[in-house]
């Protein structure tokens, strides 16, 4: 075995909004990468539209500094829960991370299961108190909080003697101690070189590299990216790829590109060795898990089997009144295609065919994972029709039903604590902690189906008038805790279809909550808006006024509408129920029933009835 003291391999992870992505910012900065006067968008690594919009990172990014002559290949992953496969894999490329964690936040569910995930594999760890410029920041408190974490997760002693480091990524400057003057990075590039060990491996030996992220590019195909474990790889050289749990895998390939990683640079090279981090591109079937391996010896790297998905919505083609008028793709073949090429670089994801050629079942992570994907689509100019996000239920070797449970950690303001308690408790949650924490807000922890969170997040926020805070994340399986009420209100149903006017609406909006403004487009059986009752309401939003002379229709411009409330695309998702879908298009997000037909809704709703008294 040799070592290559010239790289260092490491991983950035951390809770989500913890500041990962503005640190690898810096890094870059201070690194040399851009020039004195190059204008550097802010989180340079968040290059998909919806991941600078949000402020998440979804899919891991590879970069690369220099630092006295040394190679830092640096991974940005993500911190939400419901890309947790993204961190899973990435962690297979690197020898050791650095675990951010808010100095004022502290330890969250999502720092938990990163680290755990790191130190499973045994990685070392470099601690990096962020945002210790906040005026609330409490970074010794935190240290406690990180060291009693490695604790509860069984941490060698070596891993309990991780450096930490303090300091603000946002102004760019790390300290080893918080007396210390505010300069630069360079303590925390010093404590990577320190602590993270440099890559080992055989240089004599046969290639081999484990493929742990695909990327796509319309130009080249498929581009794997990995780390080299042995050998060296070399352009034009034949290989083999092969899989460590699929045995029938074994095709023989050719090295057509070969690139490593400058800055934000694909560089084109002719050969790496063991410890690199490189992309190839040639192969039209590489997938994650893939090993490619030199001819002389065929041996795959064993790789992780990624957390199964917990929830799961139908993707249908769209058949409403006004289907194929907004979108550019909108067939069964288009849309089938477009979910089977999203597999090629996300893992956690699963499709399958269902009886029905115009409906595909499309499982993930959680809701943010699959709303993720509906959005990227409907950017892309698909349109198509969603059902309501259900669980995936597991069964026991007795029969016995199991159900995917969460752990919710909730920071809300103290006065709206009751009202939390009280929805969650009515939702199958289960309160196992409770404390105050600095500002006047409560921490609240609970233990809770799945189930009971799809469609919560948008009560959540009524709730606690925006300023709650909720993460999740996933705790096993239990055995189902009986049915829950969701929405305790109806919708208001279009009677007919046309073009919403101010009459019909002023007569409606008396009903309950309208989704829709005057002058909109609507069509029999599309919801357009809450009923205030429990039960489903038809009303008839194209009404006109009655013209005789002495009634005229100016008179409309005296009647004041509430304003309609406008549904993002999560909200949307949340709201519908078992009997509705969403239809998502480039321009537009309909909530509709399943059934359009008014009488044949109300004849299902019956023999429903029937089936449950009969049972």
């Amino acid at each position: 075995m040799q070592t290559r003291e010239d790289i260092r391999n490491v991983a950035i992870i951390a809770h989500v909004d913890h500041g990962k992505t503005t640190l690898v910012d810096n890094l870059l900065r201070q690194s040399g990468v851009f020039r004195d006067n190059q204008a550097v968008t802010e989180r340079v690594m968040d290059s998909g539209a919806i991941e600078r919009e949000r402020g998440i990172t979804i899919l891991s990014k590879n970069t690369a500094v220099n630092y006295n002559g040394i190679k830092i290949n640096i991974v940005d992953t993500p911190g939400h829960a419901d890309f947790g496969g993204e961190v899973e894999r990435v962690l297979k490329m690197v020898d050791g991370c650095v675990l951010v964690v808010d100095a004022f936040e502290g330890v969250m569910p999502q720092t938990k299961f990163v680290l755990m995930k790191a130190l499973a594999l045994n990685l070392p760890i470099v601690c990096y108190i962020n945002k210790i410029d906040r005026p609330e920041a409490r970074p010794t408190e935190v240290v406690d909080e990180v060291l009693e974490l490695f604790m509860d997760l069984d941490a060698n002693d070596d891993q309990l003697e991780s450096p930490f480091v303090f300091g603000s990524a946002k102004d760019g400057y790390a300290i080893k101690d918080l007396s210390d003057e505010h300069k630069d990075m360079t303590p925390l590039f010093d404590a990577i070189i320190d602590h993270i060990p440099a890559p080992t491996g055989e240089p004599d030996a046969p290639a081999q590299m484990l493929i742990s992220t695909i990327d796509y590019n319309e130009f080249v195909g498929r581009i794997g990216i990995g780390k080299i474990s042995n050998g060296t790889l070399k352009l034009n050289q034949d290989a083999v790829v092969v899989n460590h749990h699929d045995e029938s895998r074994n095709e023989k390939v050719r090295i057509t590109k070969l690139y490593e990683f400058n800055g934000l640079q694909r560089v084109d090279v002719d050969e790496a060795s063991f410890g690199d981090i490189v992309a190839v591109s040639g192969i039209s079937d590489l997938s994650i898990g893939d090993t490619i391996c030199g001819s002389e010896k065929v041996e795959s790297i064993p790789f992780q089997k990624i957390d199964e998905p917990t929830i799961a919505m139908n993707f249908m083609v769209n058949d409403s009144p006004f289907a194929g008028q907004e979108g550019k793709w909108v067939t069964s073949r288009h849309i089938r295609d477009r979910l089977f090429k999203e597999l090629n670089t996300d893992v956690s994801l699963r499709v399958e065919e269902t009886d029905s050629a115009d409906c595909f079942k499309v499982s993930g992570r959680g809701e943010l994972h699959l709303s993720v994907l509906i959005e990227t689509m409907r950017r892309e100019g698909y349109e198509f029709a969603v059902s309501k996000a259900e669980v995936l239920y597991k069964y026991d070797e007795k029969g016995k039903k199991l159900e995917p449970m969460e752990i919710a950690y909730i920071d809300v303001p103290d006065e709206f604590t009751g009202v939390v308690i009280q929805k969650l408790g009515t939702r199958k949650g289960e309160l196992r902690n409770m404390g105050s924490i600095t500002g006047g807000y409560t921490r609240l922890e609970f233990r809770i189906p799945s189930r009971g969170l799809i469609g919560y997040r948008n009560d959540f926020m009524t709730d606690t008038k925006g300023n709650g805070i909720i993460n999740t994340i996933f705790d096993g399986y239990e055995p189902y805790k009986g049915d829950i009420a969701y929405r305790r209100q109806g919708s208001l149903i279009a009677f007919e279809t046309g073009e919403s006017v101010t009459y019909g609406l002023f007569a409606a909006q008396d009903r309950g909550t309208l989704f829709i403004g005057p002058g909109e487009k609507v069509y029999a059986g599309m919801v357009v808006g809450q009923s205030g009752k429990a039960e489903d309401i038809e009303i008839n939003v194209c009404k006109k006024k009655h013209l005789t002379n002495t009634r005229t229709s100016s008179s409309d411009e005296a009647l004041t509408l509430t304003p309609p409330k406008r549904m993002s695309l999560e909200q949307a998702l949340d709201f519908i129920e078992n009997d509705e879908l969403l239809e998502v298009t480039p321009e537009s997000l309909r909530i509709r029933k399943r059934q359009l037909d008014s009488r044949l809704r109300k004849r299902e709703m019956i023999n429903l009835q029937r089936a449950r008294e009969g049972q």
